[in-house]
Parts: C-alpha cells; structure tokens; sequence
C-alpha cells in the first residue's frame, strides 16, 4: 500500500471528529429551528400555567419560533413528566418543573414512571412562590384562629381542595393541620385552578393554592385570604398573616418553578434556553408582572437547580413521612 495513502487513511479519524466538532455548535447555534414547547403540569390558571405562558412569549420574540404552551395535566403532573421524560433530548420540549412532581413526588409515590434525576436536564430555577390559605367566602370562621377552633371541635368536618392526592397544597395543609392538632377532609383535584374554582362557589371550605394563581380571586372578593405560607408577610397581601402570626407555629412552606429539558439534553442547547430564560426573566415587564403577584423571580444556574432539587426531594420525603402520606 502506498505510504501517502496509509497516511491519509491514518489522518480520516482526526478529520471526521474535526468535522462533527464544528458541526455540533452549528446545530446548537440554530436552534430553534422550529416551534418548542413547554409542557405544564396543570390546567390553565395556576402559577406554573401564568409564568410558562409568559417566558413562551418573550422566548418566541427572541427566538422568532413559536414557543407554545402545552397544558398536561393529570396524576399530580406525573402524566406531564412521563411524557416530557420519553421525548427525545434536542431542546425542542422543555418542562415547567414544579415543586409537587419534581419534589414530593418522589417522596409520596412508592413507583414512578420517572426518575427525578436522571430523565430531566435542570435549566432554571424561575420563581419562589408563597401559598396562601384562602377560605370561601361564605365560610361562617373568619379567621386561621376560628378555623383551627371549628376543626378541634369538629374532626374532618371541614373539607379543603387540592391539586391531588399528593400535590403540594395537599401536602401543605396536612402540615398545618399536624401541627395545629386538627384534621380536615382532603378533596382532591386536577390541579389548583379547580379547587380554587369550589372553594369561591362554598362548595368547598378553603385549599392553599399559590400566591400567584389566588390573588386575583383575593382582590375581587371571591376568596377570603387566612394566612400565607412563608415566614414573612408578602408584599403583594401585605394585611395577610403569617401561618405563624395566625397560630400554626414553626409553619413554612413555598412553592417553586423551573424550566427543564428531557435528561442528556446537550449542553450548549441548555446553556442557550438558560441564557435566553434569564434574558427574559430579567425583563421589568416580567418581574412586575410576577412580583406583582407574590413571586419572588429567580434566575439560577443548572448547577444551583440540580442542588436545589436535590435537598427538596429530601425535605419533602421527611414531611410525607411525618404525615404518613404514602401513594402507590
């Protein structure tokens, strides 16, 4: 064989990984090239819907794609996941990660179709969102004090909603009934929108959603605010104590959300949705918008998420024990 030819023969590895490695940031640099989605684990109306459809919008005039909303719910978000997990890792479905499915999940359900680690690729964090316990108007206890009266007197007479069996709000309340010594009758549904939709007609007598998807019902005086969730008061209801102030001591809870990617999403697509994510997270349209609702609007790196998600799967995994909440 001709020694030129076993040369050139020995140079074709190095040429083709020379080849892919300049085509690899070529790809990753075109995208988008053709609409995302973001798929939500709830109906239309909660935080999650409210803040996905507003990050669709700015990411859609960045990118000049359509980015579209796509509403899943069903399962306390299992349904939304398992799909999100199974679709191929190009960047072209994104999740609207959650506190209920990407956190308690995993502390509630003995078998999952999904692994919280490794089937998701953690983009960012977008907001920290308080819950606030609301009650239907018409509720004769007008206060957390009375509420917690009428329950000790009255053991699961009150009902409240909840996202599911499982979900945050679940979870949530049964924390504060635990520690104020009462219980309640749980009513589950598909997500916060519904329950809140219940509560404002009497059917049932309070839920907790978030922050963001009860102030609007608040200020038009078809939910009576009780107490919120955080330690502090929230500067959007600043006249709404504390659980703490109101009787439910050593209470503190919040909500969160964040944008994923199907697990081993290559990182120069994460590293764009990041950037872009934070781009429009940063927008004073979006943070008056947000924080004008409660949210306090985050912006963290994948390293900081992946740690963040790692310590509320265990934060929550100990309050489903203490609560002897198990799902199968």
């Amino acid at each position: 064989m001709p020694r030129r030819l076993i040369v050139l023969m020995r140079l074709v590895p190095a040429l083709l990984l020379g080849i892919l490695t300049t085509i690899a940031p070529v790809r990753a640099q075109d995208y988008p090239a053709r609409p995302v989605r973001i798929v939500i684990p709830y109906p239309p109306g909660g935080a999650s819907d409210v803040t996905a459809r507003l990050l669709a919008q700015k990411l859609g005039e960045f990118w000049g794609q359509q980015v579209i909303a796509d509403n899943r719910p069903g399962a306390n978000g299992i349904v939304a996941l398992e799909h999100v997990a199974k679709q191929p890792a190009d960047g072209y479905t994104l999740l609207m990660a959650n506190l209920g499915p990407n956190a308690i999940n995993p502390a509630v359900y003995a078998k999952l179709p999904y692994d919280p680690i490794k089937d998701f690729t953690p983009i960012t964090l977008t907001t920290m969102v308080p819950q606030v316990l609301v009650a239907a108007p018409n509720l004769e206890a007008r206060t957390l004090k009375e509420v917690i009266d009428f329950a000790r007197a009255n053991p699961g007479k009150l009902s409240y909603g909840n996202g599911g069996n499982g979900s945050a709000n679940h979870l949530g309340v049964e924390l504060m009934a635990a520690l104020a010594g009462v219980s309640f009758t749980a009513i589950p549904y598909k997500g916060d929108a519904p329950a809140m939709l219940d509560t404002m007609s009497g059917q049932l007598a309070m839920t907790l959603p978030t922050v963001v998807a009860a102030t609007p019902h608040i200020r038009a005086g078809k939910l009576r605010a009780l107490a919120v969730s955080t330690r502090t008061r929230v500067a959007s209801l600043p006249e709404v104590p504390t659980m703490q102030e109101a009787g439910v001591a050593n209470y503190e809870s919040s909500s969160w959300g964040g944008v994923m990617a199907p697990g081993a999403t290559p990182s120069p697509i994460v590293a764009k949705v990041h950037a872009d994510l934070v781009r429009a997270l940063r927008l004073p349209d979006i943070q008056e918008r947000l924080g004008g609702l409660g949210a306090t609007v985050l912006a963290q790196g994948p390293a900081e998420f992946t740690t963040f998600l790692a310590a509320e799967i265990r934060k929550w995994d100990g309050v489903a024990k203490r609560a002897n909440i198990r799902l199968e």
